[in-house]
């Protein structure tokens, strides 16, 4: 079997990035390279490059970043390993058989919450297949659910108990610690012992993308509160950034997702044919929600509960599909307080005719527009002219904005030019505003004061710049690391995570590796590793040589400590910068 090195440099090799990012995002040649939308934030000008010479991508926008496997890790929440696995199975490359050695604790602890995840969603479903008390089974028969229907979401019940998951968990091996750690124990106050934290509720266990359980929902079966008690933030699970039945509408045979409130809507759906219904997990939907459908789907058709909070919750999900270019529609349900109600009540064929129906976007926000207006006096149709050039100012093709103006101009009894005036107006003041952000933005860049993953660059800028045009001819050119590290050696470095790289770097340099940053994803974050990217992505047109390397060796040897305490950024270097920025 190959060397670990080899094995990377193997799999990097069966996985162009540009092939990779290309299967989750809308690629563009540029020159040697390629322009991308960033999969990771939204935005609307593409601000992500894929490097093929480096085989890196770097976002200028969000400063995510990395090789292949880094670009996996992020993408699909997984850990080094697990994504190595999964680009292995992507190009038919054989993962060495006991010769990869990974040991990352983060890592370790996400297996065992898997593991702990998976006995106790086990235990759940026996509860209620088997146990004694037939209450959660007796909701869901209410509900209409089937046996099969059941089986294939794991649904479960946790009994009236205070220990009996966590006794099991020990018994299984598990600590306190790990227990409380996945969210499935709770630690009292009173005496620091540990109890469930599922009691009495019927349980839908939520998985990940591959299958995997990451967290729980529990709903009450009375008025207690909270009515659901949802899975809190662990290393395996973040609610803002998980969809319920993501795991089935993925593999749907359609391109839309029906977006729902609540996990009984989704099953419902589900059980009666469709397979590509999501719902968030407790709260509205959030911009990596949107993204992550976005990367599954063209057209989402929110389906959200009737009443007030609902429709308000859908305006808002609109705009965060709006932002990631996925096509919105709205059903509206009349005689049905939800999906799930509807299609008890109604049958599945009507609501298929709802789906059909969809009203889109815009006309939806329109229609929104009207609400507590008094549209036979002269203050409300005002105060409706205001809401609704907001709305069209949010349209971006200028052609589909054109049709709803006169559309709605006709309806107001106004002159459509008068309307397009006012939102044209709307769209100059805005662009305005963005453009004062964007000076902002650059300015805030430049002085930024907090540097969360290498504090010491805001005091020793002149130092920092120094110590990544080194790090950067390392990369490019490994087979001097010899004569780099004997001119400097990383004690001359200044800020702490520029020498841990520097240090990594020389390591696996010094273990005759065929080196790639692709080494160094299993001890740095995916935040690191966009840190690493960025490096490779700001000096690859720099020029960087041997002499740069000196000169910059030069600037970390005349650092001494005295200097260190006092060493900032001044206004003149600030004014000098942002000058030559603009020539």
């Amino acid at each position: 079997m190959p060397r670990n090195d080899e094995f990377l440099y193997n799999l990097r090799n069966a996985n162009p990035i540009e092939t990779v990012i290309g299967s989750y995002v809308n690629i563009q040649k540029r020159g040697r390279n390629y322009l991308c939308s960033c999969p990771f934030h939204s935005e609307k000008t593409p601000s992500c490059t894929v490097f093929t010479d480096t085989q890196t991508f770097h976002c200028f926008g969000c400063g995510a970043g990395g090789d292949v496997i880094t670009f996996i890790m992020k993408i699909e929440n997984l850990d080094f390993m697990e994504a190595l696995k999964l680009l292995a199975q992507r190009s038919g490359v054989e993962m060495p058989q006991n010769q990869y050695s990974y040991n990352n604790q983060y890592a370790q602890r996400k297996t065992r919450i898997y593991e702990m995840n998976r006995i106790s969603a086990n235990f759940f479903y026996t509860n209620l297949i088997k146990g004694s008390d037939k209450s959660g089974l007796q909701y869901f028969a209410d509900r209409r659910l089937s046996p099969a229907t059941i089986k294939k979401y794991g649904l479960g019940y946790a009994s009236d108990s205070w220990d009996t998951l966590v006794n099991l968990l020990r018994s299984k091996g598990y600590s306190d610690e790990e227990i409380a750690d996945a969210w499935l124990g709770g630690r009292s106050q009173k005496n620091g012992n540990i109890y469930d934290m599922f009691r009495k509720r019927v349980m839908f266990p939520i998985s990940d993308l591959k299958g995997n359980i990451i967290g729980f929902g529990g709903r009450v079966l009375d008025d207690s509160v909270p009515k659901y008690l949802n899975t809190a933030k662990t290393p395996v699970f973040d609610k803002g950034s998980n969809l319920f039945s993501m795991n089935f509408a993925r593999n749907s045979d359609t391109k839309s997702i029906i977006l729902c409130e609540g996990y009984m809507d989704v099953i419902a759906l589900n059980q009666a044919g469709f397979e590509n219904a999501v719902a968030t997990l407790g709260t509205a939907i959030t911009p990596e929600q949107a993204r992550l459908i976005s990367h599954y789907a063209d057209h989402v058709i929110i389906a959200y509960d009737s009443d007030n909070a609902g429709q308000n919750a859908a305006q808002k999900a609109i705009n965060h599909f709006s932002e990631v270019g996925v096509r919105t529609t709205v059903i509206r349900m009349e005689g049905a307080k939800d999906p799930d109600e509807y299609i008890k009540k109604f049958g599945r064929d009507r609501f298929r005719v709802l789906l059909e129906n969809s009203n889109d976007a815009t006309n939806f926000m329109l229609d929104k527009c009207e609400g507590g207006l008094d549209l036979s006096s002269e203050a409300g149709r005002v105060k409706l002219l205001k809401r609704v050039s907001y709305v069209l100012a949010g349209i971006e093709n200028s052609l589909e904005r054109e049709v709803y103006i006169s559309r709605t101009a006709q309806k107001c009894g106004i002159s459509a030019d008068t309307l397009k005036f006012h939102v044209n107006d709307i769209l100059q003041k805005s662009n305005n505003t963005k453009k004062k952000n964007a000076w902002r933005s650059t300015v805030s860049e430049v002085t930024r004061k907090n540097d969360n993953i290498n504090p010491e660059a805001v005091k020793f800028r002149k130092e920092a710049n120094a110590e990544e045009n080194i790090i950067y001819f390392l990369l490019k050119c490994p087979e001097d690391y010899q004569d780099i590290e004997k001119e400097i050696p990383p004690e001359f470095f200044v800020t702490p995570f520029h020498k841990r790289v520097y240090k990594a770097v020389l390591e696996r340099l010094k273990a005759d590796c065929i080196f790639s940053i692709s080494l160094l994803a299993d001890e740095f974050s995916t935040e690191e590793m966009g840190r690493i990217s960025g490096i490779i992505a700001r000096y690859s047109d720099k020029g960087i040589n041997r002499k740069v390397v000196s000169e910059c060796a030069q600037v970390l040897k005349n650092t001494d400590s005295s200097a260190k305490n006092d060493k900032d950024f001044s206004v003149d270097d600030l004014k000098k910068m942002l000058a030559s920025k603009k020539k």
